[in-house]
């Protein structure tokens, strides 16, 4: 999801939704301690997440996603065809100082950001959204999309003009993990439209992630179906898909991941937001296309 929200000063709605919808999914953790937790840690969470368009059978984004009492790490991934994906970049958010950090372990960059940022960014968005000349962006504004969720055991549907949010979800190892991934992804998805402007407001999938933590779930599968109508993908219809694997505890192989995330953190440059976001130089790889939270 490269592109979420041109912004309240844009005349445009989006650039490509198909980046949008696979872009960052952020979050997550590390205070300023060393990781020492056991696998069968009962604050430990890791969810694995895989992205599809249109009927595609190999994912164009994925991540795994590490929470610890509290915390979380994310891992955003470009998929391979053969052996492990690659780390393009680690999103952590730490709660207790309302901060997102933002690394790049190839460039050796990072960047942060606070939550003050966010919410004042939810704030413009949902102004300006609810002001546009489009149906669907001034639906997707918002406020109130409670009477619209219809729910039929575990799955979650919402129906908007030119657009449909299907959500499956699974019970949460605990009612506080599923608030504490709630959290995670509400703010994965504030940070792309933050990073990544372009598509759909954010709100529908806010409203949503709520109704899930209400009943202690985690989202298993996000559906996104979008009218060909909508001009927010050039005309043609599209279909976002992303697959979330729950497990109640980490795995051995995930506690060095977190020590060298903690040492990508602890050397890279910090910079601000505006130098981390210019573009690559030629020699050095793309970043991958971010998020695998969900369209």
């Amino acid at each position: 999801m490269r592109h979420f929200f041109q912004g309240p000063n844009s005349d445009t709605t989006g650039r490509s939704l198909r980046h949008a919808l696979c872009g960052g999914i952020l979050l997550l953790a590390a205070a300023a301690g060393g990781i020492c937790a056991k696998a069968d840690e009962p604050m430990a969470i890791r969810v694995e997440s895989e992205v599809f368009v249109d009927g595609g059978e190999q994912p164009v984004a994925t991540s795994l996603t590490l929470f610890r009492e509290g915390f979380a790490w994310d891992f955003l991934q470009r998929p391979g065809t053969e052996g492990p994906a690659e780390v393009t970049e680690i999103v952590l958010h730490d709660p207790a100082r309302e901060r997102i950090v933002v690394v790049d372990p190839k460039r050796n960059l990072k960047t942060e950001i606070d939550a003050i940022r966010l919410e004042r960014l939810s704030v413009s968005l949902a102004a300006w959204a609810r002001k546009s000349g489009d149906r669907l962006v001034r639906w997707a504004g918002g406020p109130d999309f409670g009477d619209g969720i219809k729910e039929h055991e575990s799955t979650l549907d919402l129906v908007g003009p030119r657009v449909r949010y299907t959500v499956d979800y699974e019970s949460a190892p605990s009612p506080d993990a599923a608030e504490r991934y709630r959290r995670f992804a509400d703010t994965a998805i504030l940070l792309k439209a933050l990073l990544h402007p372009g598509g759909i407001p954010p709100f529908p999938r806010l409203a949503i992630n709520r109704r899930v933590a209400t009943a202690a779930g985690i989202p298993s599968e996000v559906r996104l179906e979008i009218d060909s109508r909508t001009t927010l993908v050039g005309g043609r219809s599209q279909v976002m898909r992303s697959v979330h694997r729950v497990h109640p505890r980490l795995l051995t192989g995930d506690f060095e991941r977190l020590d060298d995330a903690e040492a990508h953190i602890a050397l890279a440059e910090p910079v601000d937001l505006a130098a981390y976001m210019e573009p690559a130089p030629p020699s050095a790889e793309p970043r991958a296309a971010k998020t695998a939270v969900a369209p």
